[in-house]
């Protein structure tokens, strides 16, 4: 999704990840469970709509630009992703799911339209913040 406004506002968003619950409806509760900013290894426990709690554990991060996180649920891996792309003065925030384990090939088909469309509702949230 394109968004009117500098990439480092998005990037301040995306990574104040306790401020998520106020940007988009599908977060319910975000903790950190460490402190200072996010880094290879930070761990966050998020409750969302529909599940248990899980905790994400930081895998990658480029400062500005990009961070993955995962975790895992029984034999399932998530790992999301949040990508910055900057624009000269706007931006592209690129937000992704993936599964991996036994059966995520047909879990991912059963919830693939959910998925999308959280996707798509929480960028709609950074746009709104970050646009305003």
């Amino acid at each position: 999704m394109t968004i009117a406004a500098p990439a480092d506002t998005v990037w301040r968003l995306t990574t104040d990840v306790t401020n998520l619950p106020s940007l988009t409806p599908t977060m319910q509760k975000v903790e950190r469970l460490d402190d200072g900013p996010l880094q290879v290894g930070s761990r966050t426990r998020i409750k969302q709509p529909g599940q248990s709690a899980a905790v994400w554990t930081v895998t990658r991060i480029e400062p500005g630009s990009e961070f993955v996180w995962e975790t895992k649920r029984l034999w399932l891996r998530m790992v999301g992703g949040h990508r910055i792309e900057d624009l000269d003065g706007s931006c592209r925030n690129v937000l992704s799911l993936e599964l991996t384990g036994p059966g995520s090939g047909l879990l991912g088909a059963l919830i693939g339209s959910t998925v999308r469309k959280a996707i798509a509702t929480e960028n709609a949230g950074f746009k709104t913040a970050a646009e305003s």
